[in-house]
Protein backbone atom coordinates (compact mmCIF):
# COMPACT_ATOMS: atom_id res chain seq x y z
CA UNK A 1 0.00 0.00 0.00
CA UNK A 2 1.01 3.65 -0.96
CA UNK A 3 1.51 5.58 2.27
CA UNK A 4 -0.74 8.08 2.98
CA UNK A 5 -3.82 8.79 4.73
CA UNK A 6 -5.09 5.89 6.65
CA UNK A 7 -8.20 4.06 5.48
CA UNK A 8 -10.41 2.33 7.87
CA UNK A 9 -11.56 -1.11 6.89
CA UNK A 10 -15.76 -1.39 5.80
CA UNK A 11 -17.53 -4.17 7.51
CA UNK A 12 -20.76 -4.97 5.97
CA UNK A 13 -22.13 -8.81 6.40
CA UNK A 14 -24.91 -10.16 3.58
CA UNK A 15 -28.17 -9.23 4.90
CA UNK A 16 -29.36 -11.35 1.94
CA UNK A 17 -28.27 -14.81 2.74
CA UNK A 18 -28.78 -13.58 6.38
CA UNK A 19 -32.66 -13.30 5.72
CA UNK A 20 -32.98 -9.75 6.81
CA UNK A 21 -35.72 -7.92 5.42
CA UNK A 22 -33.60 -4.54 5.16
CA UNK A 23 -29.73 -4.23 4.77
CA UNK A 24 -28.10 -3.45 7.98
CA UNK A 25 -25.86 -0.11 8.83
CA UNK A 26 -22.67 -0.32 7.34
CA UNK A 27 -19.62 1.07 10.01
CA UNK A 28 -16.33 1.88 9.98
CA UNK A 29 -14.65 -0.28 12.18
CA UNK A 30 -13.39 2.54 14.72
CA UNK A 31 -9.60 3.31 13.39
CA UNK A 32 -11.07 6.71 12.92
CA UNK A 33 -12.79 8.14 15.58
CA UNK A 34 -16.08 9.28 14.66
CA UNK A 35 -16.55 8.03 11.18
CA UNK A 36 -20.01 7.00 9.93
CA UNK A 37 -20.95 5.37 7.03
CA UNK A 38 -24.85 4.88 5.95
CA UNK A 39 -25.45 2.17 3.47
CA UNK A 40 -26.86 3.36 -0.11
CA UNK A 41 -30.12 1.38 0.74
CA UNK A 42 -31.15 2.55 3.22
CA UNK A 43 -30.67 5.99 3.08
CA UNK A 44 -33.61 7.14 1.03
CA UNK A 45 -32.73 10.87 0.94
CA UNK A 46 -29.44 10.92 -1.01
CA UNK A 47 -29.59 7.16 -2.56
CA UNK A 48 -26.55 6.56 -1.44
CA UNK A 49 -23.63 6.77 1.73
CA UNK A 50 -22.97 9.56 3.40
CA UNK A 51 -19.88 10.09 5.14
CA UNK A 52 -21.15 12.22 8.29
CA UNK A 53 -17.72 13.46 9.51
CA UNK A 54 -14.83 15.37 8.20
CA UNK A 55 -11.31 13.47 8.85
CA UNK A 56 -9.18 15.08 5.86
CA UNK A 57 -8.12 18.32 4.22
CA UNK A 58 -8.86 18.17 0.99
CA UNK A 59 -10.81 15.52 -1.35
CA UNK A 60 -10.28 15.77 -5.51
CA UNK A 61 -13.59 14.61 -7.14
CA UNK A 62 -13.36 13.63 -10.55
CA UNK A 63 -16.24 11.93 -12.40
CA UNK A 64 -15.19 10.11 -15.22
CA UNK A 65 -16.75 8.78 -18.55
CA UNK A 66 -14.51 6.04 -20.96
CA UNK A 67 -11.42 7.55 -19.65
CA UNK A 68 -9.50 4.50 -19.88
CA UNK A 69 -6.30 6.01 -21.88
CA UNK A 70 -6.26 8.95 -19.16
CA UNK A 71 -6.90 7.80 -15.74
CA UNK A 72 -3.22 6.28 -15.11
CA UNK A 73 -2.19 9.52 -15.60
CA UNK A 74 -4.48 11.94 -14.25
CA UNK A 75 -4.04 9.70 -10.90
CA UNK A 76 0.17 9.69 -10.95
CA UNK A 77 -0.24 13.66 -11.85
CA UNK A 78 -2.52 14.33 -8.95
CA UNK A 79 -0.52 12.54 -6.53
CA UNK A 80 2.33 14.25 -7.33
CA UNK A 81 0.89 17.68 -7.09
CA UNK A 82 -0.75 16.83 -3.68
CA UNK A 83 1.76 14.69 -1.99
CA UNK A 84 4.24 17.81 -2.81
CA UNK A 85 1.37 19.89 -0.88
CA UNK A 86 2.13 18.06 2.58
CA UNK A 87 -1.77 18.08 3.69
CA UNK A 88 -3.81 14.29 4.08
CA UNK A 89 -5.53 14.00 1.10
CA UNK A 90 -7.60 11.43 -0.67
CA UNK A 91 -8.98 11.08 -4.16
CA UNK A 92 -12.77 9.98 -4.61
CA UNK A 93 -12.74 8.98 -8.44
CA UNK A 94 -16.49 8.18 -10.26
CA UNK A 95 -16.83 5.62 -12.55
CA UNK A 96 -19.97 7.21 -14.83
CA UNK A 97 -21.19 4.04 -16.21
CA UNK A 98 -17.81 3.81 -18.68
CA UNK A 99 -18.10 0.89 -20.74
CA UNK A 100 -14.72 0.65 -21.25
CA UNK A 101 -11.43 -0.22 -19.46
CA UNK A 102 -11.70 2.48 -17.11
CA UNK A 103 -12.84 0.65 -13.90
CA UNK A 104 -10.73 -1.75 -14.09
CA UNK A 105 -7.70 0.35 -13.96
CA UNK A 106 -9.32 2.82 -11.34
CA UNK A 107 -10.21 -0.91 -9.30
CA UNK A 108 -6.15 -1.63 -9.90
CA UNK A 109 -5.15 1.74 -8.40
CA UNK A 110 -7.70 1.80 -5.51
CA UNK A 111 -5.99 -1.44 -4.74
CA UNK A 112 -2.45 0.19 -4.27
CA UNK A 113 -3.60 3.27 -2.84
CA UNK A 114 -5.30 3.72 0.21
CA UNK A 115 -6.29 7.29 -0.34
CA UNK A 116 -8.06 6.54 -3.33
CA UNK A 117 -11.68 5.97 -3.53
CA UNK A 118 -13.95 4.54 -6.16
CA UNK A 119 -17.43 5.30 -6.71
CA UNK A 120 -18.98 2.83 -9.66
CA UNK A 121 -22.31 4.26 -10.86
CA UNK A 122 -24.24 1.48 -12.30
CA UNK A 123 -24.85 3.44 -15.44
CA UNK A 124 -24.05 6.77 -17.34
CA UNK A 125 -25.90 9.38 -15.01
CA UNK A 126 -24.50 12.45 -16.77
CA UNK A 127 -21.65 14.74 -14.94
CA UNK A 128 -23.20 16.41 -12.17
CA UNK A 129 -24.90 12.93 -11.19
CA UNK A 130 -21.02 12.11 -11.01
CA UNK A 131 -20.03 15.07 -9.48
CA UNK A 132 -22.64 14.33 -6.58
CA UNK A 133 -21.97 11.18 -5.81
CA UNK A 134 -18.34 12.17 -5.53
CA UNK A 135 -19.44 14.89 -2.80
CA UNK A 136 -21.15 12.72 -1.16
CA UNK A 137 -18.77 10.27 -0.75
CA UNK A 138 -15.90 12.56 0.36
CA UNK A 139 -14.81 13.27 3.09
CA UNK A 140 -12.56 16.25 3.32
CA UNK A 141 -13.05 19.77 4.75
CA UNK A 142 -12.29 21.32 1.41
CA UNK A 143 -13.26 19.69 -2.06
CA UNK A 144 -11.60 20.28 -5.45
CA UNK A 145 -13.71 19.09 -8.27
CA UNK A 146 -12.23 18.40 -11.90
CA UNK A 147 -12.59 16.71 -15.63
CA UNK A 148 -11.15 13.22 -15.96
CA UNK A 149 -10.00 14.08 -19.08
CA UNK A 150 -6.30 16.50 -18.48
CA UNK A 151 -8.20 19.21 -20.09
CA UNK A 152 -7.66 20.55 -16.79
CA UNK A 153 -3.77 20.59 -15.26
CA UNK A 154 -3.08 19.18 -11.92
CA UNK A 155 -0.17 21.57 -11.69
CA UNK A 156 -2.75 24.46 -11.32
CA UNK A 157 -4.69 23.03 -8.12
CA UNK A 158 -2.15 24.78 -5.48
CA UNK A 159 -3.99 28.20 -6.83
CA UNK A 160 -6.99 26.50 -5.79
CA UNK A 161 -5.76 25.59 -2.18
CA UNK A 162 -4.31 28.84 -1.52
CA UNK A 163 -7.53 30.81 -2.41
CA UNK A 164 -9.07 28.45 -0.24
CA UNK A 165 -6.70 29.53 2.78
CA UNK A 166 -7.80 32.76 1.97
CA UNK A 167 -11.19 32.23 3.22
CA UNK A 168 -13.18 31.84 0.10
CA UNK A 169 -16.07 29.50 -0.01
CA UNK A 170 -15.69 29.00 -3.87
CA UNK A 171 -12.61 28.93 -5.81
CA UNK A 172 -13.51 29.02 -10.14
CA UNK A 173 -11.74 27.96 -12.55
CA UNK A 174 -11.22 30.54 -15.77
CA UNK A 175 -10.57 29.44 -18.76
CA UNK A 176 -9.35 32.63 -19.68
CA UNK A 177 -7.43 31.81 -22.86
CA UNK A 178 -9.43 29.02 -24.72
CA UNK A 179 -8.13 26.64 -26.94
CA UNK A 180 -11.43 25.16 -28.34
CA UNK A 181 -12.86 25.82 -31.52
CA UNK A 182 -14.06 29.23 -32.40
CA UNK A 183 -17.61 29.02 -33.44
CA UNK A 184 -18.83 25.84 -32.23
CA UNK A 185 -17.33 26.25 -28.53
CA UNK A 186 -15.73 29.88 -27.68
CA UNK A 187 -18.63 31.79 -29.39
CA UNK A 188 -21.22 29.78 -28.06
CA UNK A 189 -19.77 29.64 -24.65
CA UNK A 190 -18.78 33.12 -24.19
CA UNK A 191 -22.50 33.99 -25.04
CA UNK A 192 -23.97 31.97 -21.84
CA UNK A 193 -21.24 33.10 -19.77
CA UNK A 194 -22.24 36.52 -20.24
CA UNK A 195 -25.81 35.92 -19.68
CA UNK A 196 -25.43 33.49 -16.64
CA UNK A 197 -23.57 36.31 -15.27
CA UNK A 198 -26.04 39.00 -15.44
CA UNK A 199 -28.82 36.95 -14.92
CA UNK A 200 -27.43 35.53 -11.86
CA UNK A 201 -25.72 38.54 -10.37
CA UNK A 202 -22.48 36.31 -9.69
CA UNK A 203 -19.57 38.14 -12.00
CA UNK A 204 -17.20 35.15 -12.84
CA UNK A 205 -16.76 34.43 -16.42
CA UNK A 206 -16.34 30.77 -16.71
CA UNK A 207 -19.63 29.16 -15.32
CA UNK A 208 -19.22 25.80 -17.84
CA UNK A 209 -15.37 24.65 -16.52
CA UNK A 210 -15.89 21.94 -13.41
CA UNK A 211 -12.61 22.81 -11.88
CA UNK A 212 -13.38 24.06 -9.16
CA UNK A 213 -13.06 24.63 -5.09
CA UNK A 214 -15.67 24.50 -3.04
CA UNK A 215 -16.02 24.58 1.30
CA UNK A 216 -17.46 21.22 2.25
CA UNK A 217 -20.43 23.09 4.00
CA UNK A 218 -21.24 25.11 0.58
CA UNK A 219 -21.23 21.81 -1.45
CA UNK A 220 -23.66 20.54 1.37
CA UNK A 221 -26.03 23.34 0.88
CA UNK A 222 -26.72 23.26 -2.64
CA UNK A 223 -28.72 20.49 -3.97
CA UNK A 224 -27.31 19.26 -7.76
CA UNK A 225 -29.98 17.71 -9.85
CA UNK A 226 -30.12 17.64 -14.27
CA UNK A 227 -26.65 19.95 -15.54
CA UNK A 228 -26.55 22.27 -12.21
CA UNK A 229 -23.07 21.62 -11.82
CA UNK A 230 -22.28 24.76 -13.42
CA UNK A 231 -24.39 26.92 -11.57
CA UNK A 232 -22.96 25.99 -8.27
CA UNK A 233 -21.46 29.41 -8.31
CA UNK A 234 -24.71 31.10 -8.47
CA UNK A 235 -26.56 28.86 -6.05
CA UNK A 236 -24.24 29.08 -3.74
CA UNK A 237 -24.31 33.17 -4.11
CA UNK A 238 -28.06 32.75 -2.83
CA UNK A 239 -26.44 31.83 0.86
CA UNK A 240 -24.06 34.03 0.60
CA UNK A 241 -20.91 32.47 -0.20
CA UNK A 242 -18.12 34.38 -1.10
CA UNK A 243 -16.74 33.32 -4.44
CA UNK A 244 -13.15 34.18 -6.82
CA UNK A 245 -11.79 33.19 -10.14
CA UNK A 246 -8.34 32.11 -11.00
CA UNK A 247 -7.62 31.32 -14.34
CA UNK A 248 -6.18 27.99 -15.39
CA UNK A 249 -5.20 26.52 -18.35
CA UNK A 250 -7.00 25.02 -21.23
CA UNK A 251 -5.20 21.93 -22.67
CA UNK A 252 -6.09 20.40 -25.85
CA UNK A 253 -7.49 17.28 -25.07
CA UNK A 254 -4.51 14.30 -25.84
CA UNK A 255 -6.19 11.18 -25.72
CA UNK A 256 -10.09 10.06 -25.91
CA UNK A 257 -13.08 11.60 -27.36
CA UNK A 258 -14.47 14.58 -26.60
CA UNK A 259 -18.19 14.14 -24.89
CA UNK A 260 -19.44 17.20 -25.10
CA UNK A 261 -21.07 18.78 -28.14
CA UNK A 262 -22.84 22.20 -29.63
CA UNK A 263 -26.22 20.47 -28.45
CA UNK A 264 -25.18 21.27 -24.71
CA UNK A 265 -24.61 25.14 -24.72
CA UNK A 266 -28.27 25.07 -26.65
CA UNK A 267 -29.40 23.19 -23.14
CA UNK A 268 -27.90 25.67 -20.71
CA UNK A 269 -30.19 28.22 -21.88
CA UNK A 270 -33.33 26.48 -20.65
CA UNK A 271 -31.31 25.80 -17.42
CA UNK A 272 -30.61 29.54 -17.23
CA UNK A 273 -34.85 30.06 -16.77
CA UNK A 274 -34.30 27.85 -13.75
CA UNK A 275 -31.69 29.28 -12.26
CA UNK A 276 -33.47 33.19 -12.69
CA UNK A 277 -36.03 31.97 -10.98
CA UNK A 278 -35.01 29.73 -8.01
CA UNK A 279 -32.28 32.58 -7.30
CA UNK A 280 -35.49 35.50 -7.40
CA UNK A 281 -38.72 33.79 -7.13
CA UNK A 282 -38.16 30.06 -5.27
CA UNK A 283 -39.66 32.05 -1.95
CA UNK A 284 -42.44 34.36 -3.87
CA UNK A 285 -43.28 32.68 -6.72
CA UNK A 286 -46.77 34.37 -6.82
CA UNK A 287 -44.61 37.72 -6.97
CA UNK A 288 -43.84 35.64 -10.68
CA UNK A 289 -46.90 34.35 -11.88
CA UNK A 290 -49.25 36.96 -10.24
CA UNK A 291 -47.40 39.46 -12.30
CA UNK A 292 -47.92 37.44 -15.34
CA UNK A 293 -51.36 36.95 -14.53
CA UNK A 294 -52.80 40.45 -13.54
CA UNK A 295 -51.24 41.66 -16.63
CA UNK A 296 -53.45 38.90 -18.70
CA UNK A 297 -56.24 39.94 -16.87
CA UNK A 298 -55.77 43.62 -17.40
CA UNK A 299 -55.35 43.14 -20.85
CA UNK A 300 -57.93 40.58 -21.74
CA UNK A 301 -60.33 42.76 -19.88
CA UNK A 302 -59.37 46.03 -21.76
CA UNK A 303 -60.41 44.36 -24.86
CA UNK A 304 -63.33 43.00 -23.34
CA UNK A 305 -64.38 46.49 -22.48
CA UNK A 306 -63.09 47.96 -25.60
CA UNK A 307 -65.74 45.53 -27.64
CA UNK A 308 -68.64 46.38 -25.21
CA UNK A 309 -68.21 50.34 -25.51
CA UNK A 310 -68.13 49.74 -29.47
CA UNK A 311 -71.05 47.61 -29.36
CA UNK A 312 -73.19 49.75 -27.15
CA UNK A 313 -72.35 53.70 -28.57
CA UNK A 314 -72.09 52.66 -32.10
CA UNK A 315 -74.83 49.86 -32.42
CA UNK A 316 -72.77 47.28 -34.28
CA UNK A 317 -75.06 44.75 -35.25
CA UNK A 318 -72.36 41.86 -35.58
CA UNK A 319 -69.69 42.74 -33.13
CA UNK A 320 -68.59 39.28 -33.59
CA UNK A 321 -68.17 39.19 -37.26
CA UNK A 322 -66.27 42.34 -37.51
CA UNK A 323 -64.17 41.68 -34.07
CA UNK A 324 -64.70 37.87 -33.58
CA UNK A 325 -60.70 37.27 -33.11
CA UNK A 326 -60.57 40.29 -30.57
CA UNK A 327 -63.02 38.70 -28.44
CA UNK A 328 -61.67 35.12 -28.64
CA UNK A 329 -58.46 37.04 -27.86
CA UNK A 330 -59.53 39.01 -25.02
CA UNK A 331 -61.36 35.40 -23.52
CA UNK A 332 -57.97 33.35 -23.90
CA UNK A 333 -56.00 36.29 -22.19
CA UNK A 334 -58.75 36.18 -19.40
CA UNK A 335 -58.38 32.39 -19.03
CA UNK A 336 -54.59 32.61 -18.88
CA UNK A 337 -54.18 35.19 -16.22
CA UNK A 338 -56.71 33.40 -14.02
CA UNK A 339 -54.58 30.59 -14.62
CA UNK A 340 -51.13 31.88 -13.81
CA UNK A 341 -52.69 33.35 -10.63
CA UNK A 342 -53.51 30.37 -9.63
CA UNK A 343 -50.56 28.31 -10.44
CA UNK A 344 -49.18 31.36 -7.74
CA UNK A 345 -51.27 30.81 -5.20
CA UNK A 346 -50.54 27.07 -5.19
CA UNK A 347 -47.01 27.39 -5.06
CA UNK A 348 -46.86 30.14 -2.43
CA UNK A 349 -48.85 27.36 -0.63
CA UNK A 350 -46.15 25.17 -1.30
CA UNK A 351 -43.70 27.41 -0.34
CA UNK A 352 -45.40 27.57 3.65
CA UNK A 353 -45.81 24.25 3.73
CA UNK A 354 -41.83 23.94 2.86
CA UNK A 355 -41.41 26.80 5.70
CA UNK A 356 -43.88 25.67 8.25
CA UNK A 357 -43.33 22.96 10.99
CA UNK A 358 -45.20 19.78 9.96
CA UNK A 359 -47.96 17.25 12.09
CA UNK A 360 -49.90 20.28 13.05
CA UNK A 361 -52.93 19.84 14.59
CA UNK A 362 -56.13 20.61 12.14
CA UNK A 363 -58.11 21.95 15.79
CA UNK A 364 -57.28 24.16 18.70
CA UNK A 365 -57.56 23.44 21.95
CA UNK A 366 -59.82 25.89 24.77
CA UNK A 367 -59.89 23.42 27.65
CA UNK A 368 -59.12 19.79 28.46
CA UNK A 369 -61.52 18.56 31.87
CA UNK A 370 -59.85 15.34 33.05
CA UNK A 371 -60.89 13.44 36.32
CA UNK A 372 -57.97 13.45 39.03
CA UNK A 373 -59.02 10.37 41.37
CA UNK A 374 -61.96 7.82 41.40
CA UNK A 375 -64.51 10.58 43.01
CA UNK A 376 -64.37 12.49 39.92
CA UNK A 377 -62.79 15.34 41.05
CA UNK A 378 -62.98 17.52 37.76
CA UNK A 379 -59.47 19.66 37.36
CA UNK A 380 -58.44 21.74 33.99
Amino acid sequence: MTSGAKVPHQKQMDYRSAGSAAPPEIVWDGLVPGLRVTNCLTNKSAGCRIIEDTVLKYSIVVPLHNEQENVTDLYARLKSVMEANGEPFEMVLVDDGSVDGTFALLREIAEVDSRVTVVKLRRNFGQTAGLAAGFDHARGEYIIAMDGDLQHDPADIPMFLEKIAEGYDIVSGWRKNRVDNFWLRRIPSRCANWLMAKLSGVDIHDFGTTFKAYRREIVGQVPLYGEMHRFIPALASWYGASIIEVPIKNIVRERGASHYGLSRTFRVFFDLITIRFLLKYLSRPLHLFGTLGMFSILAGGSISGWLMVEKLLHSSEDIMYQHGPMMVFSAVLLLAGMNLLAVGLLGEMQVRHYHEPTQRAPYSVDRILRAQSEESTISE
